[in-house]
């Protein structure tokens, strides 16, 4: 994942995104574009299964400040958490390989590789910023890339829903997913930069992967007397690791051995049969995603019915699935579900691709604290270094900042 993102002095990443750029260049960018990370409610690990998901985005952003040049090399720095300047090596824009790029400066170069495709070609100075958890399941490698991905079109004068003829933001979100899948190696799904560069303040994304159709599902927590707590564990995790690939190597084998174009395709009704039909180290999968498909369903109608504080046990048997069914959920995650709940959440879950990263919880906001202190004392009873929370506030999506 991305590295050594921090807002350390209070301003925004915007704001440090251009500061930055104009010590490191000598002159202001032309621009500064931002991009969320994201909480998705619930809907895990059916995106790369054509299946439903219901994000919404972080108030945490990452920016990037840019500049084009007359050249084609395509360079990028990062105001570390340090408060250094992290530089990749330059590269040229007609070199850029799957491969050809290692460590953070794969992810915005891959960017670079994928609108190079499109005809956007031109050479860029860029500098990021930003105030996204890193390694924490809330996707700061998606808003890195699509931050760098508006920033780059930006250059070339080009913005999405005001320019005529811009690619439309399923369009930039799909070539995201193709930086990250083909340039970087992570096979991750639809999910993460859809939400980062679609969801709108006070809604939660309902998202049918497949057709592409999105509805804004209102999600003001707070009126409701409700919050979403996000509890980092502080255990990283990364896309690129083998046991999320294993897994969706899995659900494929799956899909066409029941002879399906993919999971989506089994409902509730025919699960049944498609275990029976399959080998039994498939089952646990397939059972995951096709009831976490229809737990998002219930969740979309409970939202719909004004019925919030009523999706607390799908959010439960949601973790539990991706504990027993996927086994994607690990010990930090699981203390923090459990210890959350024992202090009083209505519902909570592990959230983003597992192994680490993150878990939310739905509170009540008079119970914030109590919940927060029964998770702290959790992880200091058994050793653990004290996670971080705060409040998942359901914010803007990617857009240019100045």
């Amino acid at each position: 994942m991305t590295e050594g993102f921090a807002s350390s002095n209070g301003s925004t990443p915007a704001a440090e995104a251009a500061a930055t750029f104009t010590a490191v260049h000598g002159s202001a960018p032309a621009g500064v574009w931002s991009a969320p990370g994201r909480v998705n409610l619930i809907g895990e690990h059916t995106d790369y299964n054509d299946g439903f998901v219901l994000p919404f985005a972080l108030p945490h952003r990452i920016a990037a400040a840019a500049a084009p040049r007359d050249d084609q090399l395509f360079t990028v720095a990062t105001l570390g958490s340090d408060g250094r300047v992290q530089r990749a090596a330059p590269v040229a824009i007609p070199d850029l390989r799957p491969g050809g790029v290692e460590g953070w400066g794969a992810y915005p170069a891959g960017i670079a590789w994928v609108l190079r495709d499109q005809g956007y070609d031109r050479g860029a100075d860029v500098v990021l910023a930003g105030d996204v958890p890193t390694g924490a399941g809330l996707s700061s490698s998606h808003a890195l890339e699509c931050a760098v991905a508006l920033a780059l079109l930006g250059l070339a004068g080009v913005e999405p829903g005001r320019t005529p003829g811009a690619p439309e933001l399923p369009d930039i979100a799909r070539w995201v997913q193709r930086a990250e899948n083909d340039f970087v190696g992570a096979p991750t799904g639809l999910l993460d930069q859809t939400a980062s560069l679609r969801c709108t303040e006070s809604h939660v994304l309902f998202l049918d992967v497949r057709s592409g159709e999105a509805e804004q599902i209102p999600f003001d927590a707070s009126s409701a007397g409700l919050e979403v707590l996000v509890i980092d564990t502080r255990t990283k995790h990364s896309h690129a690791d083998g046991g999320y690939g294993e897994r969706r190597r899995g659900t494929e084998r799956a899909a066409g051995l029941l002879g399906v174009p993919a999971l989506r395709d089994v409902d509730l009704a025919g699960l049944p049969a498609a275990l029976d039909a399959l080998p039994a180290e498939l089952g646990p999968l397939v059972r995951h995603v096709v009831t976490e498909n229809q737990r998002v369903l219930d969740v979309v109608e409970l939202l719909r019915a004004g019925r919030m504080a009523d999706i607390g046990s799908a959010l439960d048997a949601s973790h539990v699935s991706m504990r027993d069914d996927y086994r994607i959920s690990s010990p930090e995650l699981d203390l923090a579900v459990d210890s959350a709940k024992e202090g009083g959440a209505l519902g909570a879950r592990m959230t983003g691709g597992g192994f680490g990263g993150s878990a939310i919880a739905l509170v009540r906001s008079a119970d914030v604290d109590q919940v927060s202190k029964a998770v702290f004392a959790a992880f200091d009873r058994v050793g653990l270094r004290a996670p971080r929370t705060f409040l998942g506030v359901p914010s803007a999506g990617a857009g240019r900042d100045s």
